[in-house]
């Protein structure tokens, strides 16, 4: 166990520390809780410190920082791969790809394993294989009263339904094991910038990839500033899981639209998830506010989206590195597991869609932390528009909150967790009585 003094936060959500305590085993981790818990000392738990709710962060308080348990080991004949807590997702993708296998990993590798795992999960597999805790298979948990204890469906099924969406209220979260895939192609992907003008077709186009079955494609539509000019503009990254002829043709209604820039290229599946990480980089000042968007996501609702994009990024030059982004993922999948089978209550026939300020000065804290506030309400404004329509019946009982972008604040453990909220409640007063892990969504009624 290393004992470092600590520091500076980092960005607006990272808070600074007085004592950052880097356990080394999982028993660490069990004395550490106790001690916390023992001297009522504010705690927070860190993995790869890629969220910006705050929820890995304390003020003047302990951080538990799990980034000296990074071990990711595969078993290549049951197919799965056991992850300590504090792994990143490129540690797992690089383990997994040395046996021609993959991981429903996130979209930006340098994410922490732990904190997309524990609030749902989505990449690049998920239209073939669902969400990262539809892939999960067991973990290892140290709970409040320090027992560690392993979870799955045959051991401890009420912690594990729990974990599964709502695992940061629960214990720390020492080790996950993934179901892996075969992963033996390459696939096709990369950036596609356009202007403002190719919007409505941009829109058209995207609006095809969300069906019941397509497996293979994912594409987000995002609004931002790219270097180095840093002037507005529709930018897409496409992802194909298959060869670049393959790439090409499912693509070409986009392709035609002759981009301003592209990076597309045939790679190996271990490349695909770094492909996002500089826009995600490190060391700014950031928020994340969200919302579920339902598709076929209008033009009209799009176009609305970009000009208020615009408007802030032209009038707002510290939030330059600011993204808006649309999550075009096939759905099928995930609809394949029922609202309540899993604590995560944000299944349905919609994407996501995440306001992603990004700035430098403190000066401007409030200016974008109300920006993005203000967009997710007229982003949920819409949603329920949309669901007056009618849906089906997962869709109907689905929160339309991720809480992996902050869909909602803490307090609302109701909201992001929907129908499931009283059996969470009650299960918490099961595992941790005296809400020693406080960091998420309220499950105290």
């Amino acid at each position: 166990m290393v004992v470092a003094l600590g520091g500076k936060g980092r960005g607006e959500r990272k808070r600074s520390e007085a004592l950052i305590v880097y356990p080394t085993t999982v028993e660490d981790v069990s004395k550490l809780v106790l001690f916390v818990k023992e001297q009522r000392l504010d705690f927070a738990v860190a993995g790869g410190g890629h969220g910006s709710s705050g929820a890995s962060s304390t003020h003047n308080g302990l951080s538990i920082n799990l980034s000296k348990m990074r071990n990711a080991t595969v078993d290549p004949i049951t197919k799965s791969a056991r992850c300590q807590g504090g792994a990143l997702w490129s540690d797992v993708d690089t383990a997994a790809f040395a046996h021609g296998l993959a991981a429903v990993g996130g979209t930006v590798n340098h994410t922490g394993i732990g904190g997309l795992t524990l609030g749902g999960g989505f990449g690049h597999l998920t239209a073939k294989h669902g969400l990262v805790i539809d892939n999960l298979l067991e973990a290892e948990v140290v709970l409040a009263d320090g027992r560690i204890v392993t979870c799955s469906a045959n051991q401890e099924p009420d912690l594990f339904w729990a974990i599964r969406g709502a695992g940061i209220g629960f214990g720390v979260t020492t080790s996950f094991t993934y179901r892996l895939h075969p992963q033996p192609n390459r696939v096709w992907g990369g950036m596609l910038v356009f202007p403002r003008e190719k919007l409505e077709a941009i829109v058209s186009f995207a609006n095809t990839i969300v069906t019941l079955d397509e497996e293979n494609a994912l594409l987000l539509l995002a609004f931002a500033s790219p270097p180095p000019a840093f002037q507005p503009a529709v930018l897409i990254p496409v992802f194909y899981n298959g060869t670049e002829a393959e790439g090409h043709a499912y693509y070409k209604p986009l392709l035609d639209l002759e981009p301003l820039a592209n990076t597309t290229r045939e790679m190996d599946y271990v490349e695909v998830n770094g492909m996002l990480n500089e826009p995600m980089a490190h060391g700014l000042r950031r928020n994340l506010k969200g919302a579920a968007v339902m598709f076929p996501l209008t033009y009209s609702f799009a176009a609305e989206i970009y000009t208020e994009t615009e408007k802030f990024l032209l009038e707002t030059p510290d939030a330059k590195r600011t993204m808006v982004i649309f999550e075009y993922i096939p759905f099928g999948k995930i609809l394949k597991v029922g609202q309540q089978d899993t604590a995560y209550a944000n299944r349905g026939a919609y994407g996501n869609l995440v306001f992603g300020a990004s700035w430098e000065s403190q000066e401007t804290d409030t200016k974008c932390r109300e920006w993005c506030r203000m967009m997710a309400q007229k982003a949920k404004a819409e949603l329920e528009r949309r669901l007056k329509d009618g849906t089906d019946e997962i869709t109907k009982d689905g929160v339309g909150a991720y809480a992996n972008y902050d869909g909602a604040n803490h307090e609302a453990g109701k909201l992001v967790y929907g129908v499931n909220y009283p059996r969470l409640a009650e299960l918490k007063k099961k595992y941790d009585p005296e809400n020693v892990f406080s960091k998420g969504p309220n499950l105290v009624s």
